[in-house]
């Protein structure tokens, strides 16, 4: 009997697409140059112009960074399925660096996608980590949406179809 492995669909993809596409958009109009970041690869075998093996060279620390207005960008893109952000989609070590970069100056967030609603936010570092510490010692191991409505920023059409710069524009004046 053949065992059949179930496929389970990377549901960020689209979102990164989506992504990939702003930024290319941001980066042809002069308004920020960002970049999705390549997740280091080690090739072990190579059969004519094709990798037959490759593995993960170290873990990958987040997806996108870049430069806007003469600061440093970097954010992780998350998608969900559901009505609430699991935590565990985030992993510790994408966490601290983006508590690390900010720490430097950095412009540091995630972008999370509830795509069931078609609703997109801007997460502060700060929101995401407030989750995450209370579910390390035994708080809820997710975010439900309706705290993303109070706490994160929804990114909706500005310069362009995804204008998530503009939240960072609307922080950047409060902080002046």
């Amino acid at each position: 009997m053949t065992r059949v492995k179930h496929f389970k669909p990377n549901t960020g993809q689209a979102f990164e697409n989506l992504l990939n596409i702003i930024n290319l958009q941001y980066a042809n109009q002069g308004i920020a140059l960002i970049n999705k970041r390549a997740t280091p690869v080690t090739v072990q075998q190579v059969n004519g112009r094709k990798i037959s093996k490759a593995y993960f060279a170290e873990k990958s620390t987040v997806d996108y960074d870049g430069t806007y207005r003469g600061k440093s960008i970097i954010f992780e893109a998350k998608s969900t399925l559901e009505s609430r952000f699991t935590l565990k989609l985030l992993k510790d070590h994408q966490l601290e660096y983006l508590i690390n970069a900010e720490k430097h100056g950095a412009v540091a967030f995630v972008l999370i996608e509830f795509s069931k609603v078609r609703k997109i936010f801007y997460c502060p570092v700060s929101f995401i980590n407030l989750y995450y510490t209370k579910a390390k010692v035994g708080g809820h191991k997710s975010i439900p949406l309706a705290d993303f409505d109070i706490y994160a920023y929804e990114v909706v059409r500005g310069r362009l179809s995804l204008d998530y710069l503009a939240i960072v524009d609307q922080l950047h004046e409060r902080e002046s």
